[in-house]
């Protein structure tokens, strides 16, 4: 089963769109766990196993694991081959260049085993290319992200007037999805950016953080996002859920927040 029907399958079991993103800041943790790699591993192990019906994907993001050496790389593969049924996304980011791309390939695919990863575009097809090849795994391109600073470089516009951000969306459409492993990251903080890509990419997947810290509305994300009785579209939250409580039930709090989004993406996707 490649990334997107494990994706499919999890989005329909569990009657979701909802993405939790795994980005676990040891000062924010309940105060019972400790604030070390292996506290954060304990920390996103539990609001999986609490959340595995609510949800269609997790995205761990490598930076909060990474911080923490050798031993936070160890919770992060713990963590993918744990994983409890819906698919995962490596938020990495990646993009580098000829024999670099194809280790960093390697490494996220191979010797961690995502099924998924995000990518940036900005080196280019040839920087792509090691982990589009893998067509069973998806790639997400970054296209338009949630932060305050996107605009100064995605939001260019080129000689014949299009953002930036509209014609990388318009490659990954039209010369990096030739295998059918692409999706594109949307930021929930650009409605109108959201909108615009749908229009010019009806038919592929967007991964749209940004809903609640962040300051993304989630009704407007899906208005501008969805795409018809196949949404096309996950809903990445993190904060919201992760952080919910600070106490010893933090797992039981984590999943109401869930259930609540949840439910309220889908009040969303059926008003549209």
């Amino acid at each position: 089963m490649n990334f997107f029907e494990s994706l499919d399958t999890a989005a329909r079991r569990n009657q979701s769109r909802l993405c939790i993103g795994l980005d676990p800041e040891p000062a924010r943790m309940p105060d019972c766990l400790p604030k070390d790699a292996e506290g954060i591993y304990t920390f996103c192990a539990a609001i999986m196993d609490a959340t595995v019906d609510l949800v269609c994907a997790y995205k761990p993001n490598v930076a909060f694991f990474e911080a923490h050496g050798a031993a936070g790389w160890s919770a992060l593969e713990r963590l993918v081959k744990r994983r409890p049924g819906p698919p995962l996304i490596l938020d990495a980011k990646r993009g580098d260049i000829g024999s670099t791309a194809e280790a960093y390939a390697r490494s996220v695919f191979t010797t961690l085993g995502a099924d998924a990863v995000t990518l940036s575009p900005y080196l280019g097809s040839d920087a792509l290319e090691p982990f589009l090849r893998h067509a069973d795994r998806g790639c997400f391109i970054l296209c338009k992200t949630s932060n305050p600073g996107s605009g100064d470089l995605q939001d260019a516009r080129l000689a014949d007037g299009r953002p930036l951000y509209l014609a990388v969306a318009e490659m990954a459409r039209d010369c990096w999805n030739t295998r059918g492993n692409v999706g594109l990251v949307v930021g929930a903080t650009h409605p109108a950016a959201l909108a615009d890509i749908r229009r010019a990419c009806p038919d592929m997947l967007i991964l749209a953080p940004g809903v609640g810290a962040q300051g993304g509305n989630l009704e407007a994300t899906v208005r501008a996002a969805a795409a018809g009785d196949d949404p096309q579209l996950i809903v990445n939250v993190s904060r919201t859920v992760l952080y919910a409580d600070r106490g010893a039930n933090f797992a039981a709090a984590a999943r109401t927040a869930a259930r609540q989004l949840r439910d309220a993406i889908n009040a969303a996707l059926r008003a549209v």
